[in-house]
């Protein structure tokens, strides 16, 4: 079984871009990564990882994407408890306040969040690929 479970939601493709520098990272860590996207992973599957790094784009007011990812997300909160959680995604307007949510959410869970969050503003430049692959990476060992 995979180390990491990188769990994301894309609609345009760039969350999809980041979500394939992060697993970069991570390989280039050592670990096994199980990556895919929210549709293709059932719930209960959260409780075969300790480690769950996961991707949403902001959307509308800046919120997460509300008709597959949030009500995902939601479903697994209770599952996250002693989990080590990262959290990654794209934002095309504002400057990232769903991501200040989304940690909050997080955070009344007792799940450890890792340090860093990434935002990237639409899709990855080359000095942001890099970026990626760092925080994947620094997960991997986190």
């Amino acid at each position: 079984m995979a180390d990491i479970l990188l769990a994301y939601w894309s609609g345009t493709g760039n969350t999809e871009m980041i979500a394939e520098k992060i697993k970069e990272g991570m390989l280039s860590a050592g670990v096994e990564v199980d990556m895919r996207k929210i549709d293709e992973i059932d719930p209960s599957e959260i409780s075969n990882f300790d480690k769950i790094c996961f991707g949403s784009p902001s959307m509308g007011d800046d919120h997460l994407e509300e008709d597959e990812f949030e009500p995902f997300f939601n479903s697994v909160l209770p599952l996250l408890n002693g989990k080590k959680v990262a959290l990654f995604g794209s934002y095309g307007w504002g400057d990232g306040q769903w991501m200040d949510y989304w940690v909050k959410v997080v955070n009344q869970t007792e799940a450890v969040l890792f340090d860093e969050q990434l935002i990237i503003n639409l899709s990855p430049s080359t000095e942001e690929d890099l970026t990626c692959m760092a925080f994947g990476a620094s997960f991997a060992i986190f």
